[in-house]
């Protein structure tokens, strides 16, 4: 359920309207935790949890391992040092709305209920199409946004936005890494993928344990036609030898249809996403400072204002979490 912190001046002991601040709190309350289930934010970003103005995600680079050292020889010594680091700094959100003494002289109990829920729907809307417009504006490779007026940086670690040709290593001589790729979606082009995230090194060229589990499409018909093509047979009926496809059963898929108005002119994108790298080693990361809090107070001018309160922000650490197919200006798997 969502963490909703209430407060109330004691103006609303005020008989007009303190009537009615308990069953439109409990109403609120029951709202936001179906808010909650059916988000797609954090199905994509991983949430944490700040206690100060911004956080920093950091890494160590991997050691050599181990080497031969002959009988009673000395331990060989692996030299770490920290990888690249990432700083996201919180950000505060805010609206408000009111109820006047009218609204409650003229028996509009409706409006007293829509006014508050209006409210809470715009504070959930507003954190769908924010994460949205975050991963949107990445999947048009801009290492930047402007969102209400405000600039969001998306750069990841490196540097770099999130889906990028050429991700540089630690050390000179480990190669640059892609995750952005031209090809559109069916079965083949889904299993090459899956297979260049599976090779995905860290920045000294380590093999990692990338293994990505999920699709994260717009909701356009002929990209969700090619997807559940792809994975959602155990045949491949466009084959006269009807062979296994062995994508059957492995993707967990996300239609967003907030990312509809960032598809490109010319593109078909399609995101391959780790949900259990992306957890453990902050790939798209939703960072919460406080937690909604709803003010509900009667000014002088006899008007129930009500606001509310948030600090989060949202941004990129590691790309290695996702990588995207059907990108025209790009590279061929």
């Amino acid at each position: 359920m969502a963490n909703i912190i209430f407060t109330e001046a004691s103006g609303v002991a005020d008989s007009i309207f303190g009537k009615s601040q308990a069953p439109i709190k409990a109403f609120l309350e029951h709202q936001a935790e179906a808010f909650e289930a059916e988000g797609i934010y954090n199905k994509v970003f991983k949430e944490e949890t700040s206690d100060k103005y911004g956080e920093k995600y950091t890494s160590l680079v991997g050691n050599a391992g181990i080497q031969p050292t002959g009988e009673a020889g000395e331990p060989a010594v692996s030299g770490m040092k920290e990888g690249p680091s990432k700083f996201l700094e919180n950000v505060t959100w805010t609206d408000s709305m009111y109820i006047s003494r009218e609204m409650i002289d003229d028996a509009q109990v409706i409006d007293l209920k829509k006014a508050p829920t209006n409210l809470l729907n715009g504070y959930y809307r507003g954190k769908e199409l924010y994460a949205a417009a975050t991963l949107g504006n990445a999947m048009n490779g801009n290492t930047a946004m402007t969102y209400l007026g405000k600039s969001f940086d998306l750069t990841c670690n490196d540097g770099y936005q999130l889906f990028y040709n050429a991700h540089p290593g630690a050390y000179a001589d480990v190669d640059t890494q892609s995750n952005i790729f031209s090809d559109t979606v069916d079965s083949d082009a889904l299993g090459k993928l899956q297979t260049k995230m599976q090779n995905f090194c860290d920045p000294a060229g380590n093999i990692l344990a990338v293994s990505p589990d999920t699709i994260i499409i717009p909701n356009d018909a002929d990209i969700k036609k090619a997807v559940f093509a792809a994975v959602s047979s155990d045949k491949t009926p466009e084959n006269a030898n009807n062979a296994f496809n062995y994508q059957f059963g492995m993707w967990n898929v996300i239609v967003w249809p907030y990312l509809n108005k960032y598809v490109a002119s010319g593109d078909t994108p399609w995101i391959l996403f780790d949900s259990k790298f992306n957890e453990m080693y902050d790939g798209a990361v939703w960072q919460n400072r406080n937690a909604l809090e709803i003010n509900s107070e009667v000014q002088r001018n006899k008007v129930n204002v009500w606001d509310i309160y948030a600090r989060f922000v949202a941004g990129f650490v590691d790309w290695r979490a996702f990588a995207i197919g059907g990108i025209a200006s790009a590279s061929s798997l």
